[in-house]
């Protein structure tokens, strides 16, 4: 793989400067766009009341199959998405293709699967990097997770791994940046997008610059015509409980929406993944079933939905990482995203 120019220190810092304004002034980047509706609920999104138009745009909710895998695993892809579309999914995001003891799948027949049950596969997590030459990643076979994306028609193709390859400087970013640069080029060459999925480090501080947040830095040092990014929601507010302050104390707040709302065009995809607050717990929530905790997607996938082509160009994938029961989870998500009303100003 060809190594870029390594980008000078400066040049990060001019990049930076620009987006070390969302601690300040993105709450007013979202006023801007949300108007009257921008104050969260005391309580979270609430019920799905008042007579505005849908929250969700229609035609885009999929599910993480992450979320299902214990399903998937026990009876296969076609029972789920049977149950998926009598929920009112529209698309499915894969977390790997086979489906344990109900029996070998080809990449084929699982695109017809998901088909015909009026699915879209809309986009797919592989592993970044392995110490195993032979591993299902991009950094080890590259060719192959591009061309099984290929086959199964998808739109987007990502990762759920950090920028961790070369540990938590910005140089080690930079990096993973011009290797992330690299999957996106030729992704693109297929025409797909290449996407990176956050968890709550990602919006922790270089362990060398203490005042640079490194998804900062993957921000800056990835071209946003190659590299695209799929908000964890959860995550993001995760990652704003936890890391509001640098290592010596300084204030450094950040709002996981302005993010999105200064770029509303580097994020295609998004976990609706939801938590009850606890502020005595390492993350500042409790991961619960979608509807049922304090993160206001009324208000979240109302801001990004005014963004200019907003209700076309994202896509809202409900996610629980350990579920209590899967199936009654996506039930539950999909009535709770569909009730969601635009409040009347």
């Amino acid at each position: 793989m060809p190594r870029t120019t390594s980008t000078t220190d400066a040049e990060l810092a001019h990049k930076l400067s620009r987006r070390n304004m969302l601690g300040v002034a993105a709450g007013a980047t979202a006023a801007a766009l949300l108007g009257g509706a921008t104050t969260a609920s005391a309580t979270g999104t609430g019920a799905g009341s008042g007579r505005g138009r849908p929250v969700l745009p229609p035609g885009r909710l999929g599910i993480q199959l992450y979320s299902l895998r214990d399903k998937v695993s026990t009876l296969g892809f076609a029972k789920v998405f049977e149950e998926l579309r009598r929920f009112g999914y529209d698309e499915v995001e894969y977390a790997g293709y086979s489906q344990g003891s109900a029996g070998p799948l080809t990449l084929a027949q699982l695109k017809r699967l998901t088909r015909d049950n009026g699915l879209r596969a809309i986009g797919s997590h592989v592993g970044y990097h392995s110490s195993d030459p032979k591993a299902y990643t991009f950094a080890q076979n590259l060719t192959q997770v591009l061309d099984d994306a290929q086959a199964l028609g998808l739109a987007h193709i990502g990762t759920a791994s950090g920028p961790w390859r070369y540990g938590a400087t910005v140089d080690g970013w930079k990096r993973c940046a011009e290797e992330f640069n690299y999957y996106g080029a030729e992704a693109k060459k297929r025409g797909m997008k290449f996407y990176q999925h956050n968890h709550a480090e990602e919006f922790s501080f270089a362990t060398d610059r203490p005042d640079v947040r490194l998804y900062d830095v993957l921000l800056a040092e990835t071209d946003p015509d190659l590299v695209y990014l799929e908000m964890d929601v959860y995550w993001a507010y995760a990652g704003q409980f936890r890391f509001s302050r640098r290592a010596d104390g300084t204030p450094a707040p950040f709002d996981p929406l302005a993010y999105v709302l200064k770029q509303p065009d580097r994020y295609p995809l998004f976990h609706v993944k939801d938590g009850e607050r606890d502020d005595s717990a390492r993350d500042g929530y409790r991961m619960v079933d979608v509807g049922d905790g304090d993160i206001d997607y009324r208000r979240f996938i109302s801001a990004v939905s005014r963004t200019h082509g907003g209700r076309r160009d994202h896509h809202w994938q409900a996610e629980h990482d350990n579920p209590v029961e899967s199936l009654a989870f996506a039930r539950k998500a999909s009535a709770h995203l569909h009730s969601l009303r635009e409040r009347d100003c």
